[in-house]
């Protein structure tokens, strides 16, 4: 994950929406809907990447159930969530390789 220095407008409030929505996807999709935070470029930024890591930790789960190979480990994968959850509480931009790449050629982050 690469990262990008922090930015003088970004708020505790808005760190803090952008921490919780990586181990909680549900945040991240109020942050997407609620008038004063989806306008935020911060907020805006880590509630789409924490949706898509989300949606991929869900598919790597179902796939590891299914073929029970990973069934014991899959609470180990939702401790992956802290690290950008850390990270956002710190008030950092980064991208995750795969992940960010593809929402931006989406263009649903900048």
């Amino acid at each position: 994950m690469t990262q990008q220095p922090m930015n003088a407008e970004i708020t505790s409030d808005d760190k803090l929406w952008a921490a919780l929505g990586y181990p909680i996807f549900i945040i991240a999709l109020i942050m997407l809907f609620v008038e004063g935070k989806k306008d935020r470029p911060f907020i805006k930024f880590h509630a789409v990447q924490a949706l898509a890591l989300n949606v991929v930790l869900w598919v790597v789960i179902l796939i590891a159930s299914i073929t029970v190979i990973l069934a014991i480990c899959d609470p180990v994968l939702w401790l992956l969530m802290i690290w950008p959850a850390v990270l956002a509480y710190q008030g950092k931009y980064f991208e995750v390789p795969v992940v960010t790449k593809f929402l931006r050629t989406q263009h649903w982050i900048s």
